[in-house]
């Protein structure tokens, strides 16, 4: 193979061949167990100069829009709402058949071209605890957060529940949210949610950490 030849390849990739094309506003409700098990890697991920991010800018712009899809469809596949750079999902990243992997530093440029607004905003790096410290863990967005607070509205209200206040636990792992795509959710991530919802005048928090409540209008 020519050693030009990679990079023209790469650009031209389809961003088709995955069994689960992502909508942020039309993910199903929670995958089950079975479910879980069935995603399927796109073509692209066989070809060994996916792995390793191209010098080219406009290869390399379409590597990262690649790179990006399958990450979020990844996610919201295995309802995945964090990722770390220090245990990344070992199936994602790397392809044992053809022995490719992403490195961390170029998992870390992944991740930051998806935090941009510019690219949708698709994640969001989390600040770490000890102050001078790099970040290695982010949100992924799957749903963005005013589409969160969309379902998680829709809910009470299909359900009655308006004025009533509901504990964070009811929320994520109550027995009537076990069928919803966010039972289980990051609790930080949720309370995200609940301030969409607050802006909007549609929420108000009682309570902190724990023992927090939040009444729904």
């Amino acid at each position: 193979m020519d050693a030009a030849s990679p990079e023209p390849s790469l650009a031209g990739l389809s961003l088709g061949g995955s069994t689960y094309v992502p909508s942020r506003s039309t993910c199903p409700d929670q995958a089950t167990a079975s479910d879980a098990s069935k995603f399927t890697l796109p073509a692209y991920t066989s070809f060994p100069p996916f792995y390793t991010l191209q010098p080219n800018l406009t290869t390399r712009a379409r590597q990262l829009q690649l790179w990006s899809t399958l990450i979020i469809a990844y996610c919201a596949h295995h309802r995945l709402f964090k990722l770390s750079l220090s245990s990344p999902p070992a199936d994602l990243f790397s392809n044992t058949a053809i022995k490719r992997s992403l490195k961390p530093n170029d998992v870390r440029s992944v991740l930051d071209h998806m935090s941009q607004p510019a690219n949708g905003s698709l994640v969001e790096w989390i600040a770490p605890t000890t102050r001078g410290e790099q970040t290695h863990t982010c949100f992924v967005y799957w749903r963005s957060l005013s589409e969160w607070a969309d379902s998680i509205y829709d809910w009470v209200d299909e359900t009655g529940q308006k004025g009533a206040v509901l504990t964070v636990y009811e929320i994520r792992e109550g027995e009537a949210v076990q069928n919803k795509e966010w039972k289980d959710i990051d609790e930080v991530l949720l309370r995200k949610i609940f301030h969409v919802l607050v802006k909007r005048g549609r929420a108000q928090i009682f309570g902190q950490e724990e023992n927090a409540g939040v009444k729904f209008f």
